[in-house]
C-alpha cells in the first residue's frame, strides 16, 4: 500500500484494525451492493411480466474485475460507452454489457439511482452491524463485565465533585458502564431499517405508466421485504431517515457513554489508582524512557468524539431537505462507514487499554485507611435513628479538616447510645462500607 495516497488515518494507520469494515462502506462495497440489488429487481421484474430470459451469466457473484469496469465506465468510458460521471448509470450500463439484448432495457427500468441506493445502502448498515459493530460492542462489554466481577469487591474511595467520597469498588464502577451500555445495544438490535422503492419522486409514475398490470405498491413491498428491509412506500424521491437516526442516536449514546468510561480510567491511571502493564518494545515517550501512557484509552476517547461530532451531523442534516431531493444527502451518507469506523477502532482501542490494566489495590486500602471520613454517611444515617442531630456534629468534626480513624472513635465513644450501637458503628471502616454490592452483581 502506498501510505501517501491516502488522506483518511483509516485508510493507512488504522487500516489493519478497521478492514472489516471495507467489506459495507468501501467504493467497491457500494457498487457490489448496488449490483446486488439491480440484479435481483431485473430477476423480480422479468417474472412478473412472464419475461423468460437466461439470467445465469447475469447472476454471477461479483469480481474485481467488474467493479474496475463499472468505475472506468463512470470516469472515462470503456469501449462504446462514454463516460457517464454518474455511479448508478455506470452500473446500470456495465450490467447491460451482460445481458441478451432482448431484455437489457429492463435493467433498472421505471426506477431512479435513489431506488437502488437506498435499498443497498440499507443493507451495507444491517449487515455491519450483525456481524462486525454489534459483535464488536458485544465483545468490549464482555471485557468490562468480565473485569468488573473480578474487581467487585476491590474497595476503593469514592469520588464526588473530585473530592472524597463514600467507598465504592472498582468492579461496581465498571458494572455502571457495562449496565448502561448494554441497554442501548438491545436498542440497536430492535431496530428496523427502511427502505423504498418508489420513483423519481416517490410516485411510482413511470412504473404504473408503462406497466399498468402491475401492482407496484405491492411489488414495492414484497421486493424490500425480500431483503429483510422495513418498506415505505410513502417517500420522496429519498426515504424518510428516521430508522437510520435512530441507529445514529444509539450510536451516540454508546459512544458518550465509553468517552465517560475512558476519561474516568485515564483519571485513575493518572492518580496511580490503576496500574498499565508494560509490552517490551514499546516506548511511551520519544524523550521520556519511563513512561507507560495510557495511549489506547486516548485514542478510544479521540476516536469516539470524531465519530460522534460526525453522527451528530448526520442526524442534524438527514431530515431536511430541498423539496423532493437534492444530493447533499448523498454527500452525507457516503460518510457513513466513516463515523462507524472510528467507532469501530475506539471499541478495539478500548478492549486493548482494558487488557493492560488492573487496579493497584493496596494503594487503594491505603487511601481508605488515610480516608476514614467517608464512612461518615453511614455514621450519621445510623444516628439519625436516636436523634442526636447527627449531621450537623458530624459536619463540625469532619468538614475540612483531615481526621483520622482514632479521632473517629473518640467522637463515637461520646455518643449516648445504646453500646451496641456504638460497637457498630466502630466496627464500620470504608473496606467494609460497601452496602448491597454483592447483590448489584447477582442482577448482573
Amino acid at each position: 500500500m502506498n501510505l501517501s495516497d491516502n488522506i483518511s488515518p483509516l485508510d493507512n494507520r488504522y487500516r489493519e484494525v478497521v478492514r472489516p469494515l471495507a467489506r459495507y462502506f468501501s467504493e467497491e462495497a457500494f457498487i457490489r451492493y448496488r449490483i446486488r440489488v439491480e440484479q435481483r429487481y431485473l430477476r423480480s421484474l422479468l417474472d412478473e411480466l412472464n419475461i423468460r430470459s437466461d439470467l445465469e451469466n447475469f447472476l454471477e457473484p461479483v469480481t474485481t474485475e467488474d467493479i474496475a469496469a463499472v468505475k472506468e465506465i463512470e470516469m472515462k468510458g470503456r469501449g462504446e460507452i462514454p463516460a457517464t460521471h454518474h455511479d448508478g448509470k455506470a452500473i446500470e450500463y456495465f450490467l447491460k454489457t451482460r445481458l441478451d439484448p432482448r431484455v437489457q432495457e429492463y435493467v433498472h427500468f421505471g426506477l431512479t439511482t435513489e431506488d437502488v441506493s437506498n435499498i443497498a445502502l440499507g443493507l451495507m448498515i444491517r449487515e455491519s452491524l450483525e456481524e462486525e459493530l454489534i459483535p464488536a460492542i458485544d465483545a468490549l462489554l464482555r471485557d468490562i463485565q468480565t473485569m468488573a466481577r473480578a474487581e467487585r469487591r476491590t474497595a476503593m474511595p469514592g469520588r464526588t465533585h473530585g473530592q472524597w467520597a463514600s467507598p465504592t469498588t472498582f468492579g461496581k464502577e465498571l458494572l455502571v458502564f457495562a449496565r448502561r451500555v448494554e441497554g442501548e445495544v438491545e436498542r440497536l438490535k430492535t431496530v428496523e431499517i427502511a427502505a423504498k422503492l418508489s420513483g423519481a419522486v416517490g410516485s411510482y409514475s413511470a412504473l404504473k405508466f408503462t406497466t399498468p398490470e402491475i401492482d407496484w405498491l405491492s411489488f414495492s413491498r414484497k421486493f424490500i421485504l425480500s431483503f429483510d428491509l422495513t418498506p415505505v412506500l410513502v417517500t420522496t424521491q429519498t426515504v424518510p431517515p428516521e430508522s437510520y437516526l435512530r441507529i445514529f442516536q444509539s450510536f451516540q449514546l454508546i459512544n458518550s457513554i465509553l468517552i465517560d468510561l475512558s476519561r474516568d480510567l485515564w483519571r485513575y491511571i493518572s492518580d496511580g489508582w490503576v496500574v498499565q502493564k508494560t509490552v517490551e518494545g514499546e516506548v511511551g515517550s520519544s524523550v521520556m524512557p519511563h513512561k507507560v501512557n495510557p495511549i489506547h484509552f486516548e485514542n478510544a476517547e479521540g476516536n469516539l468524539k470524531i465519530a460522534n461530532a460526525l453522527l451528530e451531523c448526520f442526524v442534524r442534516e438527514l431530515p431536511v431537505s430541498r423539496l423532493q431531493r437534492d444530493l447533499s444527502d448523498s454527500t452525507v451518507k457516503r460518510n457513513f462507514g466513516v463515523a462507524l469506523a472510528h467507532s469501530y477502532l475506539a471499541y478495539c482501542s478500548c478492549r486493548e487499554g482494558l487488557s493492560r490494566i488492573r487496579p493497584d489495590r493496596g494503594l487503594m486500602q491505603r487511601l481508605l485507611a488515610e480516608h476514614p471520613e467517608i464512612v461518615t454517611e453511614g455514621i450519621q444515617t445510623e444516628l439519625r435513628k436516636h436523634l442526636l442531630n447527627p449531621y450537623e456534629r458530624l459536619k463540625e468534626l469532619t468538614r475540612g479538616k483531615v481526621i483520622t480513624r482514632e479521632d473517629l472513635h473518640r467522637f463515637i465513644s461520646t455518643l449516648e447510645v445504646p453500646e451496641e450501637v456504638r460497637e457498630k458503628l466502630q466496627s464500620l471502616s470504608p473496606s467494609n462500607y460497601l452496602g448491597e454490592i454483592d447483590r448489584l452483581f447477582e442482577e448482573d
